[in-house]
């Protein structure tokens, strides 16, 4: 695990895969010698159709948080949706999935488990980006139109929109 650790900490912008007999075994390894840090959000759709995405960090994105302290999941996905983007959430869906992704904060490698949740919002408030959160822009895409956010976005973001079938290649592009 430290020679994986040191190669993060080396290659922050980097993309690496670990190939493994059994993930879950590897999971639970990984979860036993890394800080994890539970977190929630939601791929929002408005009554046009229409699915809410964030702009932060260069990378276009999925609202999402961390889970406070002796708050649900649940209301953990509903507030950090509410909070970065401005809008609110009139349904709260089932869960689509949970992705891992592993990231540096402070120097310290740290996994990031998230909760992702079907949301649904009527869409007519006007969008605020939570500047305090890095967040620069938030928009709504078409279905049809969300090659931008292909382009430009995490492995784990993908996996949400694979599972809510907004993709059918997992696939990422290579970037240049």
């Amino acid at each position: 695990m430290k020679i994986i650790y040191t190669w993060i900490l080396a290659n922050p912008n980097k993309l690496f895969y670990i190939k493994t007999p059994n993930a879950k075994v590897y999971l639970k390894v990984i979860k036993k010698n890394i800080t994890l840090i539970e977190a929630a959000g939601g791929l929002v759709m408005n009554t046009k159709g229409q699915y809410l995405f964030i702009y932060r960090n260069d990378k276009w994105d999925l609202p999402k948080g961390k889970i406070e302290k002796d708050e649900k999941v649940k209301e953990a996905a509903v507030r950090e949706v509410e909070e970065e983007c401005g809008i609110k959430v009139s349904e709260l869906g089932e869960k689509i999935c949970k992705t891992y992704h592993v990231y540096v904060n402070r120097g310290e490698v740290v996994l990031k488990k998230t909760h992702w949740f079907a949301m649904k919002s009527k869409g007519k408030e006007k969008l605020k980006p939570q500047k305090e959160e890095g967040i620069t822009d938030v928009r709504w895409f078409e279905h049809e139109h969300i090659e931008p956010i292909i382009e430009n976005t995490f492995p784990s973001i993908m996996d949400v929109l694979h599972e809510e079938k907004l993709v059918t290649n997992k696939v990422m592009p290579l970037s240049e």
